[in-house]
């Protein structure tokens, strides 16, 4: 069985949010229109607590995308996005969630930043999506959304590592920093990944 994973389509990652991905509300109507293809189809949320430890407010004298060490691994400070309960952290209302049988959170503890739906960075805890698919019968999954270089990426590097084909449809995601994912997608198709 085949599965979408819908990540982090929020509105702090689309245009005019907190942490926007340049034209990032393009791919919205790709994804909508996919979504017959599908069994199941599952979305992840970035689901932060307002003092998370990610965001670079949280660390006086640091700038936004300054890097440091958290907790023995390496951490981009990002500006405060997806605050649990606040307006950025919402779905995109222009995405169409009827069929979306699940949704799981991440980035919920303040310490580790999580950007795979499978797991945080630290791989410290499984948020249950790996469980949930193999319990629904899925071996193939296709990954969608928002960014392309990060929780896209890591999602989809988590789901080939948990034995699931996967694939990244490069049509419905976004890169922050376009150079960055062509290097991740390279390390992607090395690692039996595919791009449709």
């Amino acid at each position: 069985m085949k599965a979408l994973i819908i990540v982090d389509v929020q509105y702090d990652f689309l245009p005019g949010g907190s942490l926007a991905v340049a034209k990032g509300d393009e791919i919205i109507p790709v994804i909508n229109y996919i979504q017959k293809d599908y069994d199941l189809l599952v979305a992840t949320q970035d689901w932060h607590p307002d003092n998370h430890l990610s965001f670079a407010s949280q660390h006086e004298g640091k700038l936004p995308f300054e890097v440091i060490d958290l907790f023995g691994l390496e951490q981009v400070l990002w500006p405060d996005h997806c605050v649990q309960g606040s307006y950025g952290a919402e779905f995109s209302e222009d995405l169409n969630m009827n069929r979306v049988e699940a949704i799981f959170r991440k980035g919920m503890e303040r310490n580790i930043d999580s950007y795979s739906g499978f797991f945080d960075n630290g791989k410290r805890k499984d948020t249950g999506l790996a469980g949930y698919l193999k319990a629904r019968k899925v071996d193939e999954v296709h990954v969608c959304g928002l960014a392309a270089d990060y929780c896209v990426y890591f999602t989809a590097m988590d789901a080939l590592a948990e034995g699931f084909k996967t694939n990244i449809i490069s049509k419905a995601t976004k890169a922050i920093d376009k150079g960055a994912f062509m290097e991740k997608k390279n390390e992607f198709i090395q690692a039996g990944g595919l791009l449709l």
